[in-house]
């Protein structure tokens, strides 16, 4: 069992939280859209000063490693591996749909966490009550076919900013959809700590967070309708 300091920051929320041995002993979440870089470095120095005012060891840092977002995951990862460096400490990545997933652990339906990806695309995984893995993190674009070899003989939960997209065509008695569902930090003590336990730890020089899409720069409204102006 270990000291952790977990890290969310996959989605517009951003998170940190500290759990020693499967326990959450303080967590703070921000759901003020992508401010990450404003509030992380901030909330990470409180988780910091909370663990050496309770004479507590940091004993590794879990950090989501995606999918979500570009910016967000690369600021989480960053602010991890300088944890890892500055104590001497392994890096434990973990998805982050399986992080959302684990709200749901025991459940006797089939987890189906959700993300979205743009247009009718998400970011999608399945999981049993258990949290094994049935189906890996895709990218998939939903239609009226989406999980129904899946749906036709189990009871499966959607939820996640992926929900409002798919529940429009998913049809069966079998779904159900969760709004207002996300990733948090204070929801990855058990994953973290069985990663822990079986020394799944990644390299804190060569990891990189996983997308699963590549990087799509947009340009903002307001200098688009300058350039056409200009034209």
């Amino acid at each position: 069992m270990a000291c952790i300091l977990s890290i969310e920051s996959s989605t517009q929320v951003c998170s940190v939280a500290v759990s020693n041995k499967l326990e959450l002993l303080w967590s703070k979440d921000n759901m003020k859209s992508f401010s990450h870089s404003e509030v992380l470095g901030t909330y990470i120095s409180e988780a910091l000063k909370f663990i050496k005012d309770n004479h507590l060891s940091l004993d590794a840092v879990a950090v989501s490693e995606g999918p979500g977002s570009y910016t967000g995951l690369r600021i989480g990862v960053s602010f991890a591996k300088g944890l890892c460096y500055g104590f001497d400490i392994p890096l434990i990545a973990l998805s982050s749909l399986k992080i959302m997933a684990s709200q749901f652990i025991s459940s006797s339906s089939y987890l189906c966490p959700m993300f979205d990806a743009r247009r009718m695309e998400v970011y999608s995984a399945l999981y049993d009550g258990n949290l094994n893995e049935l189906e890996p993190a895709r990218t998939m674009i939903v239609n009226e076919d989406s999980f129904q070899n899946i749906l036709s003989a189990n009871k499966v939960i959607f939820f996640g900013s992926g929900v409002e997209k798919s529940k429009t065509v998913i049809q069966s008695i079998n779904a159900e959809f969760i709004s207002n569902i996300y990733p948090s930090a204070s929801n990855m003590a058990i994953v973290a700590e069985n990663a822990n336990i079986e020394d799944l730890y990644v390299d804190i020089a060569y990891f990189e967070p996983y997308y699963l899409k590549d990087f799509q720069a947009t340009i903002p409204k307001s200098k688009v309708f300058s350039f056409i102006h200009k034209a």
